[in-house]
């Protein structure tokens, strides 16, 4: 999941399209590197910060709703389960136990209306992007965005990785 060698074609393909358009929304490369590194920095979770914003010297990602520990433990749960996983577009409803399928269930359900817009700080550096956390492609089928996965969970390694890929 976070090993960019490990994607598919396709994913690479979108996730190298996906932040150079992300980086020249908000004024190169470096300004996405470093708002990743402010979204490291931020502890115990990023997106339980106060404010639901994340500030960096040259951008700011803010989202629409305050996310509370137990929903976070839960998306961290199943982040770290599947981190090196040789599949990196599982199905997160892809439980066996009732009880944790549940919990996926409830999280996805306060998590889905969850929308991040990173923003330049100076307007002359771009419009700046969007995303959700969750690609849901029916309703037994949902998948993490990797973009969400990139910014908030991977390397800032995974995301030069992704800025580099050239396209076949």
């Amino acid at each position: 999941m976070c090993n960019f060698n490990k994607q598919s074609e396709e994913t690479k393909g979108f996730l190298h399209l996906f932040m150079t358009k992300a980086a020249e929304s908000i004024g190169g490369a470096n300004f996405l590197l470093l708002l990743i590194e402010a979204i490291k920095a931020k502890k115990p979770a990023p997106l339980m910060q106060k404010g639901c914003q994340i500030a960096s010297n040259n951008s700011i990602i803010k989202w629409n709703k305050v996310v509370f520990k137990d929903k976070v433990t839960v998306l961290e749960n199943i982040i770290n389960t599947h981190k090196t996983s040789a599949n990196p577009g599982f199905n997160i409803l892809d439980e066996k136990n009732e009880k944790k399928k549940k919990a996926i269930v409830n999280m996805l359900k306060a998590l889905s209306p969850l929308e991040f817009v990173v923003t330049p700080q100076n307007q002359n550096d771009g419009l700046g992007f969007s995303f959700k956390i969750f690609d849901a492609v029916d309703e037994n089928n949902v998948k993490i965005n990797p973009v969400f996965l990139a910014l908030f969970f991977c390397s800032t390694e995974f995301t030069k990785k992704a800025l580099k890929y050239e396209v076949l």
